[in-house]
């Protein structure tokens, strides 16, 4: 394990309108305030045919091979992700959502894109005092927290 120490500055409430993109909204409201780092809450409605990320093909395969799911009609969302700058200063958000519809849950990453189904509500707690950032990984080609 390594680990970095940080302090909570500011913190944003955010409400994502219909159509809106994640990760797309989210990194572009980081830039636009300066957020270098930072944890992040969603909640709301998920649009169809927004994909997500479900796990690699083959766990032991490098580099790997993502899974892809495409939502079948609109689906609940409860999402939890952190925000970190890569290598060239951008602000990267990496999020994990639940997505739920008639009783069933799918899971996966939303890097793919999802978009907003009416609205989604967010908060940014905004990090500050640490070195943390993403750094492109040769193996995976993932860009990872580094501390």
């Amino acid at each position: 394990m390594k680990f970095t120490e940080a302090s909570i500055k500011r913190v944003f409430i955010l409400r994502l309108e219909h159509k809106d993109r994640v990760p797309d909204a989210i990194e572009k409201f980081a830039q636009m305030k300066e957020i270098r780092n930072g944890m992040c809450i969603m909640v709301g409605g998920v649009d169809k045919k927004s994909k997500i990320v479900v796990g690699p093909k083959n766990g032991d395969k490098m580099p790997p091979f993502p899974m892809e799911y495409m939502l079948n009609g609109v689906h609940e969302v409860a999402a939890v992700g952190t925000i970190f700058c890569n290598e060239t200063g951008q602000p990267k958000l990496h999020m994990h959502a639940a997505l739920g519809r008639k009783g069933k849950t799918r899971t996966g990453c939303v890097r793919l894109g999802i978009n907003i189904w009416k609205t989604c509500e967010v908060v940014i707690f905004e990090l500050i005092n640490s070195s943390a950032r993403r750094v492109k990984d040769k193996e995976t080609g993932f860009e990872l927290l580094e501390v």
